[in-house]
């Protein structure tokens, strides 16, 4: 599904599997990146659709994992072979991701187990930033959810595109959510003014005050 002439929505239900998160794509001047990987069934689907956007396997530089949970990264192993990219998170959630606690990514959740997985580009601090050729991506953890959860904010047709994948949560003591850092998270993603939101269970929505109303209404 495209959602502007550099971003594609390629995984998650009706793209990929119902278990996986929204998995989007991201291609600009030939360099892209993925954000999420899913639980991982599904990656020689996942490559079809992003072939099928007419982008090739060896433009991949980034996998940008939004947080730890299973139905995010699960496959980032399999999409890191597949595309030779460098895997992205939060260091806040690295060590989840590195030790493959499957509480903590809740991999228990889907009947599965957490094998740990290297990250190759360990985000610190409250803003980095990323970039794809001249194009800069912003990464701003929004912990809550989890302890290292990040938002990605790019421009794209002259829109301010926000990839916030768990804005509704849950939270949950499994996840190590905080209930006031994910209050404040919420009211800093609604500061950002976005024009986009792409989400990882609800869908796309366009249009500032569509928007604000969603990320307003977990408030």
């Amino acid at each position: 599904m495209q959602i502007t002439s550099e971003i594609w929505q390629v995984g998650g239900e009706g793209f990929t599997s119902s278990q996986d998160a929204a998995i989007y794509l991201l291609c600009v001047e030939g360099w892209a990146a993925i954000v999420d990987a899913g639980c991982g069934g599904q990656v020689d689907r996942l490559a079809a659709n992003i072939r099928a956007c007419g982008v090739k396997s060896d433009q991949v530089d980034y996998l940008l994992l939004t947080h730890c949970h299973y139905d995010h990264v699960g496959g980032a192993e399999a999409v890191r072979t597949r595309f030779d990219c460098a895997i992205v998170a939060h260091e806040a959630d690295a060590t989840a991701l590195e030790s493959g606690d499957s509480r903590l990514t809740a991999a228990t959740w889907y009947a599965a187990t957490m094998s740990p997985l290297t990250v190759d580009v360990k985000l610190a601090g409250a803003r980095s930033t990323i970039y794809l050729g001249t194009r800069s991506i912003e990464a701003i953890h929004t912990p809550g959810h989890t302890p290292g959860s990040v938002v990605y904010l790019m421009e794209s047709e002259g829109q301010r595109v926000l990839f916030g994948q768990d804005v509704h949560g849950p939270l949950s003591e499994d996840f190590g959510s905080d209930s006031r850092a994910y209050k404040k998270s919420l009211e800093h993603m609604l500061d950002l003014e976005a024009d986009i939101l792409c989400e990882g269970h609800f869908g796309v929505y366009r249009g500032k005050d569509e928007v604000r109303r969603f990320i307003g209404s977990f408030l």
